[in-house]
């Protein structure tokens, strides 16, 4: 894979549009916040997912809601959920993150308490912001649960706490910032090195030589179209926007400093969409079907767009990804995903010391050519092909 090299601007300019929801340091718009903001609390904002058979395709509904599709179609998803007893390991998942913040935070000696609210599964943002608010903390930090840039991963979030203050009447009260996107954060990288070097010292011991061995970065597959219109929209990032260059920057480095001599390439996975409708490729499944015809051994996979072992990282890859592997003759491991690790969990924290303290941009740690991503979203970013663009937290307008 060749090098990408696209700096993120250092301009700090005012935009000419107030940023809507945000406290008064966001709202003039500036790409950074480079002053101290006083938080209240933070926000932890999640996916959300069932908790029981009888919740699985209400949670469905609430995923897909405005797209018209029937119970029969949700029906041929939901059977990954019922596979494992109707129970996504999501919110558990994030309980113990709460936990972990909530621990690290307090081990910093911050003032802060943290409010859990999910966007399609109790509990919803709708009880954490009112909560948060009832508590008298009305000046919110979000963490979402997702470190990229696309509409599904960033804007849908923004959208949804616009949605929800008001929703709630809090809009005049409450406001919400969201902490810069994380994908090349030094706590979120290095817990992937940490997995790729584990997992290929574990093929060459088992026998396998590096020349034999792919890594394979997996992510979650979007529309094409959505995927160029991710990330600010004055900026060329190539034909799948910044949410592919910032996959590919971020695997860069990790096989730089785990695995150089070891080859790798980005691949996708979960695809819901018509076959009309064009989505990013290659499949995880037809890259490992592919690389047996070519004569590789052994495969590494890591679930790099995700920083906990979701439904789609126990389902697609534990279980459809490992099964054609086996088909094929391919020896096949998956990394850990960031979960609760330690240096992950201190990356979040920093991150919200770096709000709390109005760190300059060119003091943020990064590690690729790509960040520090922006604290506040820029004009048209992520904008869903879809539904067009929504009133949005964190962001400048549209």
């Amino acid at each position: 894979m060749g090098d990408v090299t696209i700096d993120a601007p250092r301009e700090n300019a005012p935009s000419a549009e107030p940023v809507p929801f945000a406290s008064p340091a966001a709202r003039p718009g500036r790409p950074w916040v480079e002053e101290p903001v006083a938080y209240d609390a933070v926000l932890l904002a999640g996916f959300g997912g069932p908790e029981g058979q009888d919740d699985v395709i209400p949670f469905l509904r609430n995923v897909t809601r405005g797209r018209g599709i029937p119970d029969e179609r949700l029906e041929e998803v939901a059977h990954h959920y019922r596979h494992f007893g109707g129970v996504s390991p999501i919110n558990e998942q994030n309980r113990a993150l709460k936990a972990a913040l909530e621990k690290e935070i307090a081990r910093r000696g911050l003032d802060l308490p943290v409010y859990w609210g999910n966007r399609n599964w109790a509990p919803y943002l709708e009880d954490a912001v009112q909560e948060a608010a009832a508590a008298g903390d009305t000046t919110l930090l979000a963490v979402a649960t997702s470190a990229y840039s696309s509409f599904s991963s960033c804007r849908q979030y923004r959208e949804d706490f616009a949605r929800v203050l008001t929703a709630t009447d809090l809009a005049g009260t409450v406001t919400i910032d969201k902490v810069r996107q994380f994908f090349d954060h030094p706590g979120f990288v290095e817990t992937f090195v940490e997995g790729v070097r584990g997992a290929i010292a574990q093929l060459v011991s088992d026998g396998y030589a590096p020349a034999d061995i792919r890594v394979l970065f997996s992510t979650h597959s979007i529309p094409t179209a959505d995927a160029e219109r991710s990330g600010p929209r004055d900026r060329d990032f190539g034909p799948g926007g910044a949410y592919e260059a910032q996959h590919l920057a971020v695997a860069e480095v990790v096989m730089a400093e785990a695995a150089p001599e070891v080859s790798w390439s980005l691949v996708y996975q979960s695809r819901s969409g018509p076959p009309s409708q064009p989505w990013l490729e290659p499949d995880v499944n037809d890259e490992i079907r592919s690389l047996a015809e070519a004569g590789v051994r052994a495969v590494a996979i890591v679930p790099l767009g995700f920083v906990s072992d979701h439904m789609e990282v126990l389902w697609d890859l534990d279980t459809e990804a490992m099964e054609t592997a086996e088909e094929v003759g391919i020896r096949a491991v998956r990394t850990p995903t960031p979960g609760v690790d330690p240096a992950y969990v201190s990356g979040l924290v920093d991150l919200i010391e770096e709000r709390l303290r109005g760190v300059p941009a060119a003091d943020r740690p990064h590690r690729t050519a790509l960040g520090p991503w922006f604290d506040v979203c820029r004009p048209g970013c992520c904008e869903n092909v879809r539904a067009g663009f929504k009133p949005a937290a964190s962001g400048v307008a549209p």
